[in-house]
């Protein structure tokens, strides 16, 4: 029996582990902010033919309401208009009961008995009377039975599909901490449901020096995650000795084109379903010597509650250590 030796596998770099899958190229050579506010990325995927790269599916699921809407009416009246067209081109015989002598009314016509086709209502006052004019309908028929199953279904899918509704605060900051300093921002949920085992995972981007690679480090926090979010969440990284961020001053930091990429996790209470968001602060976006305004409100009967109105305050701070 034959053994063969087994060769470790070589470790990889340590840049190469936290790259976050951007990969070195993009690092190095992207001159944009690697995340935007709403989580999408700015990487583009080119190459591919057009059908190829369309997904119409995940497209109807993850567009908005009202694109969602506008798709939907577009697409009935243009099916109801192709059906109408159709069987206008099927003659003059086509409908019996038809009372419409110009080709605006038989179009008219035509277009409203396509919606009563099309919903399978069937008034009765008029009905197809030439063989062409009944394989059409038959057709229409197969087709709205399908459309309206398929509407339907991305209608449940969309009102199924689990998502966060996090709020950021528009900006961080770096402001005291404990006798130390601390990169802080807030994040509270603006849906009235409630998030459970909410995790965070906050990573540096920087330049080492102008125009060289990127390095992703990934920050300690005070608190990496909570069992419950009811009201707001400051999340605090420390800026100590172990800290990317200790001894950096404004200009330093700036320079290194920094970014905070943020991810956050969590359990929607309402679907039992892991949900995330991200988002992401730009060294611009950043308040130096700065703290977050108090969002706590007391209501008369004692309860406490948030102002989220104000979870974009900030204010200066009289004496900071920096």
């Amino acid at each position: 029996m034959r053994y063969h030796a087994v060769m470790p596998e070589t470790p990889l770099p340590d840049d190469l582990n936290k790259d976050l899958g951007f990969g070195g190229r993009i690092a190095e050579r992207s001159r944009r902010r690697l995340l935007n506010h709403d989580g999408s990325f700015n990487v583009q995927r080119r190459g591919l033919p057009f059908l190829r790269s369309m997904s119409l599916y995940h497209s109807l699921l993850t567009m908005s309401w009202w694109k969602f809407q506008a798709v939907v009416i577009l697409f009935y009246f243009l099916t109801n208009a192709a059906f109408a067209a159709g069987y206008i081109l099927c003659g003059t015989g086509a409908f019996e009961g038809s009372q419409a002598r110009t080709l605006s009314g038989r179009f008219a016509e035509a277009f409203f008995f396509s919606v009563q086709t099309l919903a399978t209502i069937g008034y009765g006052r008029i009905s197809p009377h030439n063989l062409a004019a009944n394989i059409l309908v038959s057709a229409e028929a197969l087709a709205g039975l399908l459309g309206f199953a398929l509407a339907t279904g991305l209608l449940f899918s969309r009102f199924s599909r689990p998502s966060a509704k996090l709020l950021f605060s528009a900006r961080a900051v770096i402001a005291p901490y404990r006798g130390i300093t601390g990169f802080m921002f807030r994040v509270a949920n603006e849906r009235s449901n409630e998030l459970l085992e909410v995790e965070a995972t906050v990573v540096l981007s920087q330049r080492e020096r102008p125009g060289g690679p990127r390095r992703f480090r990934t920050l300690t926090l005070e608190r990496s995650k909570v069992s419950f979010l009811p009201l707001h969440w400051v999340i605090v990284h420390p800026i100590d000795e172990t800290s990317p961020l200790h001894g950096v001053t404004r200009e330093s930091f700036e320079a290194s084109d920094a970014e905070f990429l943020v991810l956050l996790t969590g359990i929607d209470e309402t679907s039992s379903q892991a949900v995330h968001a991200r988002s992401s602060y730009h060294h611009s976006e950043i308040v130096w010597e700065a703290k977050f305004a108090d969002m706590f409100r007391e209501s008369p009967d004692g309860t406490i509650a948030i102002d989220l109105r104000k979870i974009h305050d900030v204010e200066p701070v009289r004496a900071a250590v920096y």
